[in-house]
């Protein structure tokens, strides 16, 4: 199993939900965080948390906590051009006396694009069908890349959809704002945000430089069924049923909708020592439920 007392220094780019929650675990563990935003009231709240938060556009600042990071989790999604966490640090880690051990940059399933349903593993072919895709399969190349140049150790981890206390299909039943959309043949995997962050923390304990990890459940599931199954757990009337091009239907949602794949985690069981605590939809809803959340 993983070393469980990993406690880093670790700069977070991009001080997000994901991020935050990283930057949590690095604080419960003994060790130090500091997570980069551009808004004033983010970054107060990140400090409240016990976390330092550094206006990315500070170069003074994201040199020093460059210099003061054992580890570095790029959280920031890719624009137009390319990956803005590299384009910020690329400088600074060419300049850098001492070199973080560990660099994780957080991709997406969506380079995969789709699979009609079969099986992608890490070594798959990368086939991504959307703009999100392509900008994420640019963005892994250029830190790969940076990795071999400056001598980094890189890791690429894939995410599915996250869900998480406030953000699950629980939220938007009680919301009002779900929605089952139902697709023959659909069917992808999700992750517990909680459990992304074991999986990264497994890493930094056995780092492999170069080595790409895809963080999931262990239940690839149709929507349509997970939707189900939480308001009947709930106890609520089933959310209407709608077209994909439906108004109500959530971009980010649609994206999901395009791609049908499911996906193996055994590499980052095999090589980490991981294990999903939530591996399937079902236990971290349930768990969910459980704390109010």
């Amino acid at each position: 199993m993983p070393d469980a007392t990993v406690a880093p220094s670790l700069l977070v780019f991009g001080g997000g939900w994901l991020g935050r929650a990283a930057g949590h675990e690095a604080l419960r563990r003994g060790g130090r965080a500091v997570l980069t935003s551009r808004d004033a009231d983010r970054r107060a709240a990140l400090s409240a948390e016990g976390a330092g938060a550094i206006d990315p556009d500070d170069a003074p600042a994201l040199a020093d906590a460059v210099a003061g990071a054992s580890a570095i989790l790029i959280c920031a999604p890719p624009v137009a051009d390319g990956c803005p966490g590299l384009k910020a640090m690329a400088p600074v880690l060419s300049a850098a006396a001492v070199r973080p051990d560990w660099i994780g940059y957080v991709s997406s399933t969506a380079v995969y694009g789709d699979r009609g349903g079969g099986w992608a593993l890490e070594d798959s072919e990368l086939n991504a069908a959307s703009l999100e895709g392509a900008r994420r399969v640019r963005a892994e190349r250029d830190w790969l890349e940076a990795g071999q140049v400056m001598g980094l150790t890189v890791q690429l981890f894939r995410l599915p959809g996250l869900y998480g206390p406030g953000r699950s299909p629980l939220d938007r039943l009680r919301d009002g704002t779900a929605r089952i959309v139902r697709k023959p043949g659909q069917v992808f995997n999700r992750v517990h945000v909680d459990d992304v962050v074991s999986g990264l923390f497994a890493s930094m304990a056995r780092p492999r430089p170069g080595a790409a990890y895809i963080l999931c459940d262990d239940d690839p599931a149709p929507a349509d069924v997970v939707m189900e199954g939480a308001a009947r757990r709930l106890g609520l009337p089933l959310p209407p049923e709608v077209d994909l091009d439906d108004p109500s239907v959530s971009d980010a949602m649609r994206r999901f909708y395009r791609d049908s794949k499911r996906l193996s985690n055994a590499r980052a069981k095999a090589e980490l020592g991981w294990r999903p605590k939530y591996p399937s939809w079902r236990d971290g809803l349930e768990a969910l439920i459980r704390k109010g959340s």
